[in-house]
C-alpha cells in the first residue's frame, strides 16, 4: 500500500481536506503566462537584426530552437513529470526559463549571438517544455467532469503570455534602446521578473488526494470511470497517436509561421498602401493575436466538451484553410479582413493546443496521459522548425529577387493552406483505440475477488 508520505514524494504536495480545486488554475496560469512570452519573440526580431546585424532567418533561430527543445523536453520529461509531480516540474521550468533569459542577456551585452541561441533557445526551451506539461494532467485530475475546459485553462496562459509580454517588451526596448545594451537589459528584466511570478505557481500547486468532488453540487463528479488506459509506450504503437501527431504538426506549422513573423508581416503587407502600419501598431497586432490565441484555448476547448474533439478539429483545420486562402488572395486589399482572418487562425491555433490533451484522454485514458502528451509535443518541435523556416526562407528569397509587400508571403500562405488540408485528412482517419492496447492502471484496478472457499466460510459464519 502506498503511504501518504510516499504519495507526496511521488506526486508533490497533496491537497488537504477542504482544499478548493479552483486554486489550481491560478497556479497553472502563473507558469503558462510566463513561458507564453515565447509568442512575443517577434517583437525582439527587428532589434536583434539591427543591433546584431542578423537576417530574418537568423533572428528566428532562438525561437525555433526553443520550440524544438520544448517538444523534446516534454517528450523525454513527461514520465518524470508524472512521477515527481507538478511542483517539481514547475521548479525546473522556473530555473531553466529564467536562466535562459539571463544567459541571453550576457550574450546580448557581449554581442555573442550564440549565447542568445544557447540561453533562450536551448536552456529556456527546456523550461518551456517542462513548464508546458507540468499542470495539464493535474488539472484533468482536479476537473474530471470537464477535461476540455481544464486543459483550456491550463494552456490558455501560454497563448496569452504575449498579450502581456509584447507591449511590455516593446516598452522596454523603447526605454533601454534597441542596440545590444538595450536588448541585454530587457532580457535581464524578463529573467528576474518571470522568476518571481512563476514562484507563485510553485508555492500554490497541489495534487488531489482522492477522487475529486463536484464542488457545485457537493457530489462526486459524474464521469464514467473506465477500468483501462493505454501506457505511453503502447500509445506509440497505435495509428491514432501518429494521426494526432500529424494533426498537431500541421496545425502548429500553419499557425506558428504567421505568429513568429506577425509584426514584420503586417508591416510588409500594408507598407505600400495609404495606411502603413507603424512599429507600435505592429506590436499591438502581436498582442491582439495573443488575445485570440488565449481566447481560443479556453473557448474552443470548452466547446469540444459539447461537440466532440474530432468535430472541433474539423473546424480548426477546414475553416483555417479557408482563412489562409482569404489572406493570400485578398489580405492586402483590406486591413480589417487581414486582421480578422489572422485572429480566427490564431484562435484555432490556440484551440488546437488546448484540445489535444482531452483528445488524448478520450482515446488513451488518463493512465499516462501526461507522458503521452509530452511525446506528442515532438510534433510541436517539428512544426517549430518548419513554420518559421518556410515563412522566413521564402520571404528572404522573394526579397532577394526584388519582390516586396504581400509578394513576400504569397507562396508560404499557399503552403500553409495545403498543410491544413493534410491535417484535416489525418483527423478523419482517427478511430477508437483497439482493446488489445488497454491496460488496467494500478490505482483503478478492482479489488481481488474473494476465493470461493473463503466466501462460503464467511457465509457459514454469518449464518
Amino acid at each position: 500500500m502506498t503511504t501518504p508520505s510516499t504519495s507526496a514524494r511521488r506526486g508533490g504536495p497533496v491537497a488537504p481536506p477542504g482544499w478548493s480545486r479552483w486554486l489550481v488554475p491560478p497556479a497553472a496560469l502563473s507558469i503558462h503566462l510566463s513561458i507564453g512570452q515565447a509568442y512575443a519573440w517577434s517583437v525582439f526580431k527587428p532589434a536583434l537584426e539591427s543591433g546584431l546585424d542578423l537576417t530574418g532567418t537568423q533572428s528566428a533561430l532562438p525561437f525555433q530552437l526553443a520550440i524544438v527543445m520544448l517538444g523534446l523536453s516534454a517528450a523525454f520529461g513527461g514520465t518524470l513529470v508524472e512521477r515527481n509531480g507538478p511542483r517539481w516540474a514547475m521548479t525546473v521550468s522556473l530555473l531553466c526559463f529564467s536562466s535562459g533569459f539571463l544567459i541571453s542577456a550576457l550574450g546580448a551585452a557581449t554581442t555573442q549571438y550564440w549565447l542568445i541561441v544557447l540561453g533562450y533557445g536551448f536552456v529556456g526551451g527546456i523550461g518551456l517544455g517542462i513548464g508546458y506539461i507540468s499542470p495539464v494532467s493535474t488539472l484533468m485530475k482536479w476537473f474530471p467532469d470537464r477535461p476540455g475546459m481544464a486543459t483550456g485553462i491550463a494552456i490558455m496562459g501560454f497563448g496569452g503570455g504575449a498579450l502581456i509580454a509584447s507591449p511590455w517588451s516593446a516598452a522596454m526596448l523603447d526605454s533601454f534602446g534597441s542596440d545590444s545594451r538595450g536588448i541585454a537589459l530587457a532580457f535581464l528584466v524578463h529573467g528576474l521578473a518571470y522568476a518571481v511570478f512563476m514562484s507563485l505557481g510553485v508555492l500554490l500547486i497541489r495534487t488531489p488526494a482522492a477522487r475529486v468532488k463536484d464542488e457545485e453540487s457537493g457530489e462526486r463528479a459524474r464521469v464514467p470511470v473506465t477500468g483501462h488506459g493505454v501506457s505511453a509506450r503502447s500509445a506509440l504503437r497505435t495509428p491514432q497517436f501518429w494521426c494526432l501527431w500529424v494533426v498537431l504538426c500541421m496545425n502548429v506549422t500553419a499557425g506558428i509561421g504567421i505568429l513568429e513573423k506577425a509584426a514584420p508581416m503586417i508591416s510588409d503587407f500594408f507598407a505600400e498602401t495609404d495606411t502603413p502600419v507603424s512599429v507600435a501598431a505592429a506590436a499591438g497586432f502581436v498582442a491582439l493575436l495573443s488575445a485570440a490565441n488565449m481566447a481560443g484555448r479556453i473557448g474552443w476547448s470548452s466547446t469540444s466538451d459539447l461537440i466532440g474533439r474530432k468535430n472541433i478539429y474539423r473546424v480548426y483545420l477546414g475553416v483555417g484553410a479557408v482563412m489562409y486562402l482569404l489572406i493570400s488572395q485578398f489580405g492586402d486589399a483590406s486591413k480589417p479582413l487581414f486582421i480578422l482572418c489572422a485572429l480566427v487562425l490564431l484562435s484555432f491555433y490556440g484551440g488546437g493546443f488546448a484540445t489535444i490533451p482531452a483528445y488524448l484522454k478520450d482515446l488513451f485514458g488518463t493512465y499516462q496521459v501526461g507522458a503521452i502528451h509530452g511525446r506528442l509535443l515532438t510534433a510541436w518541435s517539428t512544426a517549430g522548425v518548419l513554420g518559421p523556416l518556410i515563412v522566413n526562407q521564402i520571404a528572404d528569397r522573394q526579397a532577394a529577387a526584388g519582390h516586396s509587400g504581400p509578394e513576400l508571403y504569397g507562396l508560404s500562405l499557399t503552403v500553409m493552406t495545403g498543410l491544413l488540408v493534410v491535417g484535416f485528412i489525418a483527423n478523419e482517419l482517427v478511430r477508437p483505440v483497439h482493446p488489445r492496447h488497454h491496460v488496467t492502471p494500478p490505482d483503478t484496478a478492482p479489488a481481488a475477488p474473494v476465493p470461493a472457499q473463503k466466501e462460503a466460510a464467511a457465509h457459514d459464519d454469518a449464518r
